[in-house]
């Protein structure tokens, strides 16, 4: 069926070979019969004529692209004016943006006096060749849209999907573009993206924050969880409600781990880790509570 197509198209080009053929050779008869300044007039005019058909095709270019530009700043803020979403406003002004390119070529092949239909039917048939083999291109296309309308993720969220984490810079028609936190500029196919999994860290308000903390065998676990409570409530950004908790979780080889679990909006959470693991190293000390280090039993028989 494909070969078919393709024939089909191939078939509405060729049949404009022989009448192209015959133009050629009554050219060539004419021409014969003509002098030196007859020939070289015809050449001159022809030039003029073509010369024309290229000042043309460059104010058709430049023209196009400065209409397509207009269009796609019209349609931005005609989508700022609805709140579109940031995602949707990236990918529609990337499709528009292609398919008036798109638009733009036919109109210069049509300047030429070529019979764009002709070419139309061929594009078509080597469309469906081309789509085949661009089988991955058009799956991350669908996984674009699929994301656009069911939104497992936008423009500004920080997200982890295909061993990759950072902030949502654009969705475009293919890829997303991460912006990842050492300012690297990461592009992810949409096709993964719309069917893997996907760690959305932006789409709650609120997270919470884990810590294990260990103290050695013999120091006080009630004293440790009053500290760790006195300095949990001493911290404004933590929330009250979800409840802080700390439990005693592990009786390890060498140390008592203790699992504290806060609370807090997103905006806050790498502040209160770091800070809370500085407080923590500084107060277990003066309450004489002892970090444990791992140790080793070495029994020797003589």
């Amino acid at each position: 069926m494909l070969f078919d197509l393709f024939l089909t198209g191939t078939a509405a080009v060729s049949d404009s070979i022989p009448a192209t053929a015959g133009a050629l050779e009554s050219a060539f008869a004419s021409v014969s019969g003509m002098t030196v300044s007859e020939v070289l007039s015809i050449i001159t005019s022809y030039l003029i004529s073509f010369g024309f058909k290229i000042i043309k095709v460059m104010l058709v270019w430049f023209i196009g692209r400065w209409i397509t530009k207009r269009i796609i700043s019209f349609v931005k803020i005609l989508m700022l004016k609805k709140n579109t979403n940031a995602s949707v406003q990236s990918f529609m002004t990337s499709l528009l943006d292609v398919v008036m390119l798109i638009v733009l070529i036919i109109m210069i092949i049509s300047i030429f006096g070529i019979d764009t239909s002709s070419f139309i039917a061929l594009f078509a048939s080597a469309g469906v060749a081309v789509g085949m083999a661009l089988s991955g291109t058009l799956q991350n296309f669908a996984g674009g849209v699929m994301v656009l309308l069911f939104r497992p993720y936008k423009v500004g969220d920080y997200i982890e999907a295909q061993g990759q984490s950072g902030t949502v810079k654009e969705i475009q028609i293919f890829n997303t573009v991460l912006q990842t936190a050492d300012n690297k500029i990461i592009l992810i196919p949409n096709g993964p993206l719309s069917t893997g999994i996907i760690n959305n860290y932006s789409r709650e308000e609120l997270r919470r924050v884990d810590f294990t903390f260990s103290i050695s065998y013999g120091d006080d676990y009630e004293a440790a969880k009053a500290l760790l409570e006195k300095i949990i409530a001493a911290d404004s950004r933590i929330l009250k409600s979800p409840e802080p908790f700390i439990a005693l979780s592990t009786l390890g080889a060498s140390s008592i781990d203790i699992t504290v679990r806060v609370w807090a909006r997103q905006d806050d959470y790498w502040s209160i880790y770091f800070d809370m693991n500085k407080t923590v190293y500084e107060q277990f000390p003066k309450n004489g509570l002892n970090f444990p280090y791992q140790t080793f039993t070495l029994n020797v028989n003589k």
